[in-house]
This record gives C-alpha cells, structure tokens and sequence, in this order.
C-alpha cells in the first residue's frame, strides 16, 4: 500500500523562473540515470525479492523516497515554468556552448505538458523501463544500484554548477546528499552480501564447469603493456585466487569457415568468392 503524503520531502521552489534550466532538469528526472530510473529500479527489485527482511525493506523504503525525488523536479520544473517567456534565449545565449548544445526552452513544455514536467530526458526523449534492472539477484542488483546512485550524483552534480539560482542549489544540495547515503548504503549492502556468499556473480554457478584456466588471465589486447601495471594483472584476486597477465594473447580455435547458405536463402553465391580467388574457402 502507498500513502502519498501532500507536503514535499524537501523544498523545490525557485527564486525566478528559468525555462533553458528546467529543461536540463529533465534530465535528472526522465533520463536514464534520474529519479524516475531509480524509483523504478529499487520497487521492482523490492517486489521481486522472494523472501522477506532487511534487503527487502531497503529496497522498498529507498524506491518510495525516490518517488519523493520525482515529485520535487516536477514541482521544480513546474516552478522554473511560471511566467517564463518559453520564447525567449537571452539566458543560454550568454553561454554559447551551453547554448549550442541544448538548444534553449523545450516547447513541449508549453504545448504538451502546459507549463508542467514530463517522463522524459532534457532532450524529450520518453522515459524506458529498459533503463532498470531487477534481475533477482540481489548482488548483481545492488552493484547496478551503485553504478545509478553514481552516475545520477554525478550529472546533478554538474546541474548544480549551472545555475546560481539558491533555491533551485538548495534542492539540488539535498538531492546531493541523499545520492550521498545511497551510494554508500549500497556500498555496505555489496560488501556485505560478498561476504556471506562471494564475489562473483551468481556465486551458485559452480566454477568446475568453467574453464578455470582462463579465469583469472588478463590478456593484453592493446599496444604498449600498461595495463599490467595494475593490481588487476598480478597477485591475488578478490575471490582468493591469483591473477595472471598474458602479454602476447594467442588464438586457441582455427579460422572458421562457414558452409554456404542454401540457395533459397538468397546469401551472395559462394562463386564470387571463388572468383576472388580466396583460397581458405573450401571449394564448392
């Protein structure tokens, strides 16, 4: 059951209005990292844990307050909107790059939304549920949740550098701030899961029925040999093992060579690549 309680987690209002600016915030509401994602991403995998405690509720009680998020941008975006002349470039104009890049006002912010937000990135794209994942496993789960929590902290982030509105850097500061716990909350939940179960992921899968041989081999498929230079190439692994460095990667399978596809398939005849003159194709 939701409750939905009228006053607002934090404050979201604005000291003027500024439509180039809530179109860039669109961009932490509807885009693949914003609030809706997450919101989103924390309920579904919340829902789809099967059994109940503290994963669980984590899961629930951060998606619910994400859902907190997504009301304070509409009600700011909404804000920034008031007795703004959507018309008008004069502010991304004194940035010129800025200005280039996101094109000023969004018109769907007057002749869609009526002054209002949409589930939609800064450039109008409509929000995916293809942005989250809840795969049911709750390690792989919470290490995408960081990776969220990381890039959305980091574009609000650079959103609060792009405005000197205090109200507008007020609401970003809390936004700020909770990315802040969650980031670290998942970094806990992550740490603690591996050391109940391990570390990589699914832990169940059993390792005989990989080939081990390759497990812990970083091979150097790049010029230069500065990738052995990291702890990742020598020494122990995370899951206890020792990590190997391969600087001269070798093939382990022949070229291939496929059959010709039938005729009814329509692929190109396999006598033009006899006219070729291509000798590593078995003649037909």
């Amino acid at each position: 059951m939701f409750f939905h309680i009228k006053e607002l987690q934090f404050h979201a209002k604005p000291e003027r209005p500024d439509p180039v600016y809530a179109r860039k915030l669109q961009e932490v509401l509807g885009g693949q990292f914003g609030e809706i994602t997450v919101a989103m991403q924390y309920l579904f995998q919340g829902w789809n844990v099967r059994g109940d405690g503290k994963y669980k509720d984590l899961l629930l009680d951060t998606g619910t307050e994400e859902l907190a998020h997504v009301e304070m941008l509409a009600t700011m975006i909404a804000r920034l909107l008031n007795n703004a002349p959507l018309e008008t470039l004069e502010d991304a104009a004194k940035d010129p790059i800025i200005a280039a890049i996101l094109g000023g006002s969004n018109p769907q912010h007057a002749i869609v939304t009526g002054l209002g937000a949409a589930p939609t990135d800064s450039n109008g794209y409509p929000w995916n549920s293809r942005y989250t994942i809840a795969s049911g496993n709750l390690l792989a789960d919470f290490r995408h949740n960081l990776a969220a929590e990381s890039q959305g902290r980091l574009q609000v982030a650079r959103l609060y550098e792009m405005t000197d509105d205090r109200g507008v850097k007020d609401m970003l500061a809390w936004l700020l701030a909770r990315d802040t716990m969650h980031q670290n909350q998942w970094i806990v939940a992550i740490k603690e899961l591996e050391a109940k179960e391990g570390v990589v992921v699914p832990t169940t899968f059993p390792k005989e029925r990989e080939i081990q041989e390759v497990s812990h081999v970083l091979f150097n498929f790049s010029r230069g040999q500065e990738s052995a230079q990291g702890p990742w190439a020598h020494g122990p692994s995370p899951d206890g093992a020792t990590f190997q460095y391969v600087a001269n990667p070798q093939p382990h399978a022949p070229e291939p060579h496929l059959p010709p596809a039938p005729p009814y398939i329509h692929d190109t005849p396999p006598k033009v690549f006899r006219s070729q003159n291509m000798p590593h194709m078995p003649p037909q």
